[in-house]
């Protein structure tokens, strides 16, 4: 099984070079990009659900913390993730990271709590992410798939105020797997 690609990408992305945090062969956008990932094993549960899903896994181009990327400033169009942001501890320095690496565009499809395994929990609220973002604490239980926020569009729209980040489109549900929302935020 392989998931449709975006045209909502496509149409913001195409002829681009950017960055993916965390791709996987299962979910791919078919765009210009190299994938950055903070686990390259091939044997890991990740890379064996993808061989499941599609027979095949995408090899890691880059190893790095998607919020600590070993690129300059302004080095590629874009930085696009799927089902990634809701990992991250502290989601902000994720955010932040990405909009110092990309000289153009955010794409970004999150986890809506209600379509997701998160529809029991309660919404991360922006004040606890903040609160998260001051402690500049490291938490590694990230490489084992932990949902550390819990989105829906008014959250996360929020947080990208509070980031200063400027979101020209948002579709929900997304035009990929439809169990989340995409936002696209457009860089100075």
């Amino acid at each position: 099984m392989k998931f449709p690609e975006s045209a909502l990408a496509h149409k913001y992305l195409d002829g681009l070079i950017g960055i993916e945090i965390g791709g996987a062969a299962h979910n791919s956008f078919g765009l210009n990009t190299i994938n950055v990932d903070r686990v390259g094993d091939m044997d890991s549960h990740f890379k064996k659900s993808e061989i499941e899903l599609c027979g095949k896994a995408l090899q890691v181009d880059v190893l790095a913390e998607g919020n600590k990327l070993p690129f300059p400033d302004k080095s590629y169009d874009f930085v696009i993730s799927s089902h990634v942001i809701e990992h991250f501890y502290d989601p902000i320095s994720a955010l932040l990271e990405w909009a110092r690496v990309a000289r153009r565009y955010i794409f970004i499809i999150v986890p809506h709590r209600q379509r997701t395994f998160d529809a029991s929990k309660k919404l991360t609220k922006v004040k606890e992410l903040h609160k998260r973002h001051k402690k500049n604490a490291v938490v590694e239980d990230e490489a084992r798939g932990v949902h550390w926020s819990v989105f829906e569009v008014p959250n996360f729209n929020e947080l990208c105020v509070l980031c200063g980040l400027n979101v020209v489109e948002i579709q929900d549900p997304d035009d990929k797997v439809g169990n989340g929302f995409t936002f696209v935020i457009k860089l100075d």
